[in-house]
């Protein structure tokens, strides 16, 4: 069974992730990025526009950067759960499920705004797990604080998973003014460099005060995706609504730290399907950042779902759905 080779972990099942991965990414280097710089996304925030300007628009650069990117990313993916064994148990299927997740929407597969947005906002959540029992005032949720705020300079709707932030004090930490304050000052902080170097470069400031407010709440004209791709997402919310459920159903046997992880990550689930619904700016590309906890309570249905046949069979479909999404991609 498919499942029970990815559940291990020998350097065979990298190795075939890796493979996967490439295979997934090919289509980039036939088609040309249909994300890279994309006009969908209005005039970029900052940092992105930064980027885009270092590796060019639809080039082999912007390509490469947009793999190594996803790479470093795939990578914190696993390292999330190694290093603070929320999953219990040592597995690299959350990455892959990840990847597959992100294959069925192959238009957002290259070097756009959210991709590094979502880098940051994994490191985020990393630097509050560290907060964990830790003695005295913790500076984590500054580190966390100033993660989410410089992703959203990249894609401006990450701001509104501050919250996140904020909530994960509380989970972790408990009810703390002082380092709720030291959150609410990282989010800030990378605004006012922004806007301080904006100023000192001679710069208006007004006009990054336009270009935020325009990314955070003009409508985003990105075209629908298509039917294929749109049954595909509806059998994986429905995957992940059933693995939601198994995820609180197994909540009682965790540990603590496990329990306040996955309530850091069922919050974050929610509030992007929020921002997804209500803000007008956030289209599919915001699948990079749900697929973030997505992954992790679909890789931990897999591992510990006693009903072996039905998430092999929705392994089984994601598989094929991510490599037919491709190919009518390229084919198009």
């Amino acid at each position: 069974m498919l499942l029970k080779f990815f559940r291990g972990t020998v350097p065979m099942v990298i190795i075939t992730i890796g493979a996967i991965f490439i295979a997934l990414w090919a289509q980039l280097f036939f088609t040309g990025p249909a994300a890279s710089g994309n006009t969908v996304y209005g005039v970029p925030m900052p940092m992105f526009g930064v980027l885009e300007n270092l590796t060019g628009r639809g080039t082999m650069a912007a390509d490469i950067v947009a793999m190594v990117i996803c790479t470093a990313l795939i990578m914190m993916i696993t390292v999330l759960n190694t290093s603070h064994f929320f999953i219990i148990e040592r597995t690299f299927i959350p990455a892959l499920v990840f990847i597959l997740l992100i294959a069925i929407l192959p238009q957002y597969q290259a070097l756009n705004p959210v991709l590094p947005a979502a880098f940051f906002a994994v490191n985020a959540i990393r630097r509050m797990l560290d907060s964990y029992r830790k003695q005295g005032m913790a500076y984590n949720f500054f580190d966390a604080g100033i993660f989410m705020g410089t992703g959203s300079l990249f894609y401006a709707n990450l701001i509104w998973l501050g919250t996140v932030v904020i909530i994960g004090c509380i989970i972790i930490r408990g009810i703390n003014i002082k380092e709720t304050a030291l959150a609410l000052l990282g989010l800030a902080t990378p605004y006012i460099i922004m806007f301080g170097l904006y100023y000192a470069l001679g710069y208006n400031p007004g006009e990054l005060l336009s270009l935020i407010h325009s990314n955070l709440f003009a409508a985003n004209p990105a075209p629908a995706p298509s039917k294929f791709a749109i049954a595909t997402l509806s059998v994986v919310a429905v995957a992940a609504i059933f693995s939601l459920v198994h995820v609180l159903m197994f909540n009682k046997a965790r540990n603590i730290k496990s329990r306040k992880t996955f309530s850091l990550l069922i919050w974050m689930f929610f509030i992007t399907i929020c921002v997804y619904v209500f803000v007008p700016s956030a289209s599919f590309e915001i699948i990079w950042i749900l697929g973030i906890p997505t992954c992790y309570f679909i890789a931990q249905w897999f591992v510990f779902s006693r009903k072996r046949m039905l998430p092999e069979a929705f392994f089984i479909l994601l598989l094929l759905s991510a490599v037919l999404a491709q190919v009518i991609y390229v084919l198009q």
